[in-house]
């Protein structure tokens, strides 16, 4: 224990001399177990604000900012007054987070919060090499602000093995993909986008656009067109149907709608409608020259209006399926706490603060009053531009909390809101296949689709003749025994959670 200075009140020269002898006593952070007088407890509170503040690794994903030393300043001036913590944030580029990532945590390095999610530094995978520390008890006792703000579907999807191991960004909690197109073709031909609903409803439009623009191919790129399955892994067609009732894993490949998306495909591309080289090309140098008519995206509230800014042109959208949650859409931002941290008391009190306190999300999100952005009213803010500082707002808390730009809509965040309680959960929410068992079959299964796929799902290759040779290849590469192994597990999952 530190030694008691600053003793204000007048008292007899034993009582001060006692206190003082207790004081020097011992150095053992008030582990002394005096605590039974209020003079001792209020001693023990002025140590506890004597204490040196905690200081806190965070590893997060963004390119480098110019004045992040400056903003982190005033970051710490608030986060030692309100939880006497310091923030040391690290910054690793988009490209390398990943790998980085993977070698400090392998390694040992010391890190207490970093980024992770479905496509960077993987969740699932992380959470599983032992990388990430349970945050079960945790989230109880000093992340309650999260547990509230959170939709209950965002931990539930997020579970490993039952257990949550990083708390996932609140943003947009479903997925929803929609026909993207581009207006000004649009308008321009008169076309009724409103009727775009499945895959073979958009031949009209793309026979329209075709017949008088020629130079343009109306699908520019591969789209990866949607199928209506709940896939177990990433990159291997391995799953369920999205309204199964028996929840029968299949090989996605090798059935009547698959079959149906690609012969569609393959229509179009005979048509002219997709680029001759569509299946190797890189890029979206589409979107600069405006020569394209639609595509494949999924969206969010109002992201027709974001789409428009970004690009300078106007597009307009309609969906092809309702919201719905994934365990990769609740999973695609999330801070984890390290399994090793010293700290996950307060790594977990941090944390909380960051997804409940507006003042410290803006802060680390947009920097500095004045200086990064100007304060137009309460709750909506202008960027000044060239600042040297602007971070990636989706992965870094709690987007709901966010200053918005001038022109947002009012209800910006209620509209978030009101998307993500539209949502339906996929029949694999919360379902996390283990590979451990199969790893060498998905190894090869992966490089028979990396093989096959962009031909099928561009249409560039007759599905008659190669879907079969598709399929048979990945039977030879083991697609059956990851089938096999994905159907036991799920089948364990649902008996677990009585599904």
């Amino acid at each position: 224990m530190k030694k008691r200075k600053g003793i204000q009140m007048a008292l007899s020269l034993l009582l001060l001399c006692s206190m003082v002898l207790s004081g020097c006593g011992g150095k053992d952070n008030g582990s002394s177990g005096q605590t039974s007088s209020g003079a001792d407890s209020g001693s023990q509170a002025q140590n506890t604000e004597k204490e040196k503040p905690v200081k806190l690794i965070w590893y997060t994903i963004s390119g480098p900012q110019k004045d992040q030393d400056k903003v982190m300043v005033e970051v710490n001036k608030y986060t030692r007054e309100k939880i006497n913590a310091e923030i040391d944030l690290r910054l690793i580029d988009w490209g390398d987070y990943s790998q980085k990532m993977q070698v400090i945590a392998a390694s040992g390095e010391p890190f207490d919060i970093a980024f992770t999610s479905s496509w960077a530094f993987n969740y699932v995978e992380s959470a599983r090499k032992g990388y990430f520390y349970e945050l079960d008890d945790l989230l109880d006792k000093y992340g309650q602000g999260i547990k509230k703000a959170l939709n209950p579907a965002f931990l539930e999807g997020s579970k490993v093995n039952g257990h949550n191991y990083a708390i996932p960004t609140n943003k947009e909690l479903p997925a929803q993909a929609v026909w993207r197109f581009n207006k000004t073709l649009a308008d321009k031909y008169n076309l009724d986008v409103s009727k775009a609903t499945t895959l073979e409803s958009l031949e009209p439009m793309l026979k329209s656009v075709k017949e008088n623009e020629p130079d343009v191919y109306p699908i520019p790129s591969n789209i990866s067109p949607y199928l209506p399955f709940d896939f177990a892994l990433e990159g291997i067609p391995v799953g369920v149907p999205i309204d199964t009732k028996d929840f029968k894993v299949i090989n996605v490949w090798d059935t009547p709608e698959t079959k149906q998306v690609f012969d569609t495909m393959h229509k179009y591309y005979q048509a002219g409608y997709l680029p001759p080289d569509v299946a190797t090309k890189q890029g979206n140098e589409h979107e600069k020259t405006g020569k394209w008519l639609l595509d494949k995206q999924h969206t969010v509230p109002f992201a027709d209006i974001q789409w428009s800014d970004s690009l300078g042109y106007k597009v307009v959208s309609t969906p092809i399926h309702k919201p719905i949650v994934f365990n990769w859409s609740v999973t695609g931002s999330m801070q984890a706490i390290s399994a090793k941290t010293k700290h996950p008391e307060k790594a977990m009190e941090f944390l909380n603060l960051l997804n409940t306190d507006e003042h410290l999300r803006n802060l680390i999100n947009y920097g500095l009053e004045g200086v990064h952005y100007k304060k137009l009213s309460e709750d909506t803010f202008e960027p000044i531009p060239d600042s040297g500082y602007s971070m990636p707002s989706f992965t870094l808390g709690n987007m709901f909390l966010l200053y918005k730009l001038k022109d947002d809509p009012k209800d910006k965040w209620e509209q978030y809101q009101k998307f993500n309680e539209s949502a339906t959960n996929a029949p694999l929410l919360g379902f996390q296949f283990d590979p451990t068992n199969v790893m060498t079959e998905i190894a090869n299964v992966k490089n028979a689709v990396d093989e096959y796929g962009p031909a099928l799902n561009t249409g560039s290759v007759d599905p008659a003749k190669v879907l079969p040779q598709a399929i048979e290849k990945l039977k030879a590469q083991g697609i059956d025994k990851i089938i096999a192994e994905c159907q036991k597990q799920l089948d364990e999952w649902k008996a677990q959670n009585n599904k």
